[in-house]
């Protein structure tokens, strides 16, 4: 390779390293309570953009409580209540100004069971674009039909069966269909609450191959139980434990040397 070919992968390298390290969203503080009881303390994390951020750790962690707060979701549950600040783009979505309606499409969900509308295809991906004004024809909305569905890996599937219930498609296809349905609005982040849970092993894979697809247009993350899953997929993994963050870091370190050691009984199965 020449100096001018090799001067030009450096700086390939260089602009990619430069971008996956941009913070696109920042908790700092972050506390969590549901009446007097407080599931999350002090919980600092960054998201980085264009990376899968995977959380994990054992049942009742806070791992979803956390990623619950990342897109307001917990205003939804009278009871509960959040401190701390979280920033998109830099911007604290708990500001009193902040619609919460746009951040949701700014920060779309898909969560562990697939829950298609009962409507068809076509109305289940359509309805976020027409909320949110997002066509002014129904050409235009085909147009993000067709290209959600694309970007979900589903379209060649149901191409000729839009106006079919989302219901009746199988598991699989179905969160592949939810997914759709959050790519529609055109979200910068996209949280995952454990979307392979309920599917099969070749459901999984499918879905885990459209996660990695993903993250070249979004920031994504994910929570899991599987630890094959985050190691996998991830770029970087958070492990929570009793409401705390233990540690965060690239997943390969993660992994293979954690710095503290729940981090390595629960990755190698000591406790979970």
């Amino acid at each position: 390779m020449n100096m001018l070919a090799e001067a030009a992968v450096e700086d390939a390298i260089n602009r990619d390293s430069a971008r996956t390290e941009t913070v696109k969203m920042q908790a700092s503080g972050v506390n969590v309570f549901y009446g007097e009881k407080q599931a999350l303390f002090d919980v600092d994390l960054a998201v980085r953009k264009n990376q899968v951020t995977a959380l994990i750790g054992p049942s009742g962690c806070g791992k979803s409580t956390f990623l619950r707060c990342l897109n307001r979701m917990n205003d939804t549950i009278d009871i509960c209540r959040v401190t701390g600040s979280i920033t998109l783009d830099g911007e604290d979505i708990y500001d009193p100004k902040i619609d919460v309606v746009e951040l949701r499409a700014r920060v779309g969900m898909v969560f562990q069971k697939p829950n298609p509308f009962p409507k068809s295809i076509y109305e289940n991906v359509a309805y976020g674009p027409r909320i949110h004004g997002l066509a002014s024809s129904r050409s235009e909305l085909d147009a993000i039909i067709e290209t959600s569905l694309q970007k979900a890996g589903l379209w060649n599937e149901v191409k000729d069966r839009l106006n079919e219930p989302g219901t009746g498609l199988s598991g699989g296809q179905q969160q592949r269909l939810c997914i759709a349905r959050a790519i529609a609005v055109s979200p910068e982040v996209i949280l995952m609450d454990e979307p392979c849970s309920a599917l099969d092993p070749i459901a999984t894979a499918r879905v885990e191959e459209l996660i990695d697809e993903l993250r070249e247009n979004y920031t994504i993350v994910i929570v899991t139980h599987s630890m094959q899953q985050a190691a996998r997929v991830s770029q970087r993994t958070a492990m929570f434990h009793l409401g705390r963050l233990v540690e965060e870091g690239p997943t390969g370190k993660m992994f293979t040397n954690p710095e503290d050691k729940r981090t390595q009984d629960y990755v190698t199965g000591r406790f979970g």
